[in-house]
């Protein structure tokens, strides 16, 4: 007989896109006796007999069954009343809280109608406060001997989900917010990951049939637990054809039951299958319209005859420089006709950074992101000189812990002309001042020749002469500032009258370059040919152009 029983007692993991309330277990527990075995027995023995040996033995199983055998269908979060709460409950003075006052309602609802409908199997749901100690309380049914494993030890001490709740306007203490030396106990409650689930413990009462509702007599016999994500363990699994499980009770007296589980919950029908699918489908498209309505469907266009500038760059590192904690200082200079936003700021100042030494050279690295939106927009449209790109100056400057401030160089980046991923180096220099004097003050105290204005790095965009400067000054070359850009250019593509004329004549260029001697066919071809690059060119055209010549064509035709 010892063969005939299941030991492979661990949880199993279900995943159910269906609605965990439709859930439905039937649970049936038998005591194993020697009358049980020989029925049994009898039974296989006799499964080709139709008449006499059935009758016999439907007689045997019935009187069995209504004294140590029970079989019952469970519901999700049913609750099924056990003898020791019936008894405790019919009294309304030893009911406290308002769960306690509902069940106290249910049984006396219960005792005047048609009573309960289970003897021995009952249920704790995700409310009752036994649940939690369930939890941790071994299951009475035998299984095999087997290590916990370590998630397994991490899990066990998570705390259950309805434990120390706190109330909605409570606040955290301000005290110890950081926990620097925590315990054993602390990282198991604390840092475990805890997706809030619902529990639902099956139990049996294994006493006398006459002497039930003895709490010790209690015994646990499946659990069940699911989440907010569809998934659903049970332990143990459903018996699925497999032997019934062994469940031996604790006392002087070891009882030995059988115990199946058996999945009865019922399959959705073909028509409701059907129309949860036009229901997901509905909603798929429905979100999927609303991420377009927020997206759009067309890109953001620039006006006719702009440029639209986006850069999006990083001040990556700076090495070279004679002292250390170095910071940059910068801005964007806009040449003529150039704009930006109003709001737009087009100067920045980045952290300050301690060099480190790599190879012969110190170091910093910044990593400092900027980026600006700039508009190019050309006065005079028959004007074909290429225009001038905005230029980023900027100035490196050290501060130690004295703060003595020292200038340590200036230079300038113009901006890539071509999009797409750019990284430049630009070398820097300083205004130097002869003599000792100016040396000394730079290291004891700080401080030394400054640029009034950071243009003359170059020769700025708004100098109109034909020499920047007659005299000049004494400078060193110090380090290098490595920039990261990305450049993205944006235009609405137009053609100007001029254009259009030019590929105009074009076209009558080629239709009379022909040979009067020639084909007609040839003629034909070059005429379509001519009326194909005519429909380019005035496709390519503004709206508000075409519209113009067309008003024009007809008053010169009035």
């Amino acid at each position: 007989m010892a063969d005939g029983w299941s030991t492979d007692t661990g949880e199993a993991v279900y995943r159910s896109r269906d609605a965990v309330k439709n859930l439905k277990v039937k649970i049936h527990i038998q005591r194993f006796t020697s009358t049980a075995a020989l029925s049994q027995h009898l039974q296989q023995q006799v499964l080709t007999q139709q008449e006499r040996g059935g009758i016999e033995l439907d007689t045997l199983n019935s009187q069995a069954q209504s004294d140590d055998e029970e079989e019952l269908v469970v519901g999700w979060q049913e609750k099924l009343f056990s003898q020791y709460e019936v008894d405790l409950f019919q009294s309304e003075a030893v009911c406290q809280t308002p769960l306690e006052r509902q069940y106290h309602t249910e049984i006396m609802a219960l005792e005047r109608t048609r009573g309960r409908r289970n003897r021995r199997i009952f249920t704790y749901t995700d409310f009752d406060p036994f649940t939690s100690f369930l939890s941790q309380r071994n299951s009475m049914v035998t299984q095999v001997k087997s290590n916990p494993t370590f998630l397994a030890h991490r899990m066990a001490n998570v705390r259950h989900r309805r434990q120390d709740r706190r109330p909605v306007d409570s606040t955290f203490p301000k005290s110890r917010l950081i926990t620097w030396e925590p315990s054993e106990d602390f990282v198991k409650t604390s840092h475990v990951v805890n997706t809030p689930v619902q529990t639902m413990h099956i139990m049996g009462d294994m006493g006398p049939l006459g002497k039930l509702g003895q709490k010790e007599k209690e015994c646990l016999l499946c659990t069940i637990r699911a989440d907010g994500n569809g998934v659903i363990t049970i332990k143990p699994d459903f018996n699925k054809g497999k032997e019934p499980y062994r469940v031996e009770t604790e006392g002087e007296k070891r009882e030995v039951w059988r115990l199946t589980l058996e999945n009865v919950s019922e399959g959705i029908r073909p028509e409701e299958k059907e129309r949860e699918q036009r229901m997901y489908k509905d909603l798929y498209v429905r979100h999927k319209d609303y991420l377009n309505s927020l997206v759009g469907q067309d890109f953001e266009m620039p006006p006719p005859g702009i440029l639209r500038l986006l850069v999006n760059g990083e001040i990556d590192s700076a090495k070279g420089f004679e002292y250390d904690n170095l910071y940059v200082h910068f801005f964007l200079e806009l040449p003529h006709n150039w704009s930006t936003l109003p709001f737009h700021s087009l100067s920045g100042v980045t952290q300050t950074c301690r060099t480190k030494t790599i190879g012969k050279d110190d170091v910093a690295f910044f990593s400092y992101p900027f980026s600006f939106e700039a508009f190019f927009r050309r006065e005079d449209e028959t004007e074909e000189s290429l225009p001038q790109w905005p230029v980023l100056y900027f100035k490196v400057l050290s501060l130690d812990f004295w703060q003595r401030y020292r200038n340590e160089g200036y230079g300038y980046l113009v901006i890539p002309s071509t999009r797409g991923k750019h990284t430049i180096t630009c070398h820097t220099w300083r205004p130097l001042q002869t003599g000792t004097v100016s040396e000394l003050r730079r290291f004891f105290i700080g401080g030394s020749p400054e640029l009034e204005d950071y243009s003359y790095v170059r020769v700025p965009g708004t100098f109109k002469g034909e020499r920047l400067s007659r005299f000049g000054f004494r400078t060193q070359t110090t380090g290098s500032v490595t920039f990261n850009l990305h450049c993205i250019q944006h235009a609405r593509a137009f053609v100007d009258a001029s254009t259009l004329k030019k590929r105009r004549q074009s076209v009558l260029d080629q239709l009379g370059g022909f040979s009067q001697q020639g084909s007609v066919y040839n003629v034909l071809e070059a005429f379509q040919r001519a009326r194909r690059r005519m429909q380019e060119a005035r496709e390519s055209l503004p709206r508000d152009l075409i519209n113009t010549t067309a008003q024009q064509n007809s008053e010169s035709n009035a």
